[in-house]
């Protein structure tokens, strides 16, 4: 299969459409079968275009890995900044929340823990603020 970027000569509109082949396209074209999908015309030209070159499969495997690596580190160190300055409180991050808010526990620190995305709904429609940061576990490699 190949790509190719189509220019119209009637209304100057550009498209791509993809072909079995370059021949294919030649035969295609000299059939009038090939049309504009703007203004329905048969005065349709190939664009200069750049060859698609595909990465080397390790480098790019690699590079996304790096990137992996980078945003795991981020979220790592992200996570040992809350640990620190924050206190933990498990399942009961809803009730604890909604303690901090109404007024019931003053808290000094801010919290975190674990809640369903129903939790945080509903926490949040409360004007009860809170945000979900991705977490990995110190298990994980």
């Amino acid at each position: 299969m190949i790509k190719y970027k189509l220019n119209c000569e009637n209304c100057k509109s550009c498209f791509d459409s993809w072909f079995a082949s370059s021949k294919e396209f030649e035969k295609l074209q000299k059939m009038n079968l090939i049309n504009c999908h703007f203004c329905n015309s048969f005065e349709i030209k190939k664009s200069v275009m750049s060859p698609s070159v595909s990465m080397n499969i390790r480098a790019s495997r690699s590079k996304s890995s790096n990137k992996y690596q980078k945003a795991k580190y981020k979220i790592k160190e992200f996570q040992n900044y809350i640990k620190k300055n924050f206190e933990y409180v498990g399942d009961n991050f809803s009730y604890e929340a909604r303690s901090i808010h109404y007024g019931e526990k003053k808290s000094k620190k801010g919290i975190y823990g674990d809640a369903t995305s129903k939790d945080i709904r509903e926490l949040n429609n409360e004007g009860i603020e809170t945000t979900l940061i991705p977490w990995i576990n110190d298990k994980e490699n």
